[in-house]
């Protein structure tokens, strides 16, 4: 995975509550069990029209807005457990999202696949929607180390909260089977030390 420390970018403005993962990424495109080509069909029936047209409403097809932020409404990411929502996000190229709550098996997917999902309050959240609706310019600020976010043309600012451990791994682009292996030295030193006694 890909480190992430401070990342500052623009952000996409997606003020729909209630996204499932469904909508994420739409059950015909579960076949593949590789995670790489899945952000092509992210938002798959929102971003297309039934002929395979853009849909030109739908706020990824607006080239006024890019940026590796997603900024959703509330209750981010509910509905069946896939893990592929995670990686058709990623794929596209969002190493943040931001809502104001996150289901928690999304929330723990997400983190596992290098992606950061950010709760802010409800009130924070309209705010900061409000400014990138306003400004497809507007320059957001994430801050891991010390877990804050922050809209720099207007100065909010916001702490939030994640896990220790999952925190650790995405400073340093750590996965599970990464974090084990950077403690090589330390379990075989162990193991043996078991041996010896």
């Amino acid at each position: 995975m890909k480190k992430l420390n401070t990342l500052h970018s623009t952000a996409i403005p997606l003020p729909i509550e209630n996204i499932d993962t469904d909508q994420i990424i739409p059950a015909r495109f579960l076949k593949a069990t590789n995670k790489s080509g899945f952000g092509e069909n992210l938002f798959r029936d929102w971003r297309y029209n039934k002929d395979g047209s853009e849909n030109e409403d739908f706020i990824l097809n607006n080239e006024d807005y890019s940026g590796e932020i997603l900024v959703a409404g509330n209750n981010f990411g509910c509905g069946s457990s896939r893990e592929h929502a995670a990686w058709a996000l990623e794929d596209y190229g969002f190493r943040v999202i931001i809502s104001s709550y996150f289901a928690d098996i999304f929330k723990g997917n997400a983190l596992n696949n290098g992606i950061l999902p950010i709760q802010v309050s409800k009130e924070v959240l309209n705010q900061i929607l409000h400014e990138v609706d306003n400004d497809p310019k507007t320059l957001l600020t994430v801050d891991l180390e010390n877990q804050e976010l922050k809209v720099e043309s207007t100065g909010i600012s916001t702490a939030f909260e994640i896990d220790s451990y999952k925190k650790m791994c995405l400073l340093n682009g750590y996965d599970d089977i990464d974090f084990l292996l950077s403690k090589k030295e330390k379990i075989e030193a162990f193991e043996a030390s078991r041996t010896l006694g």
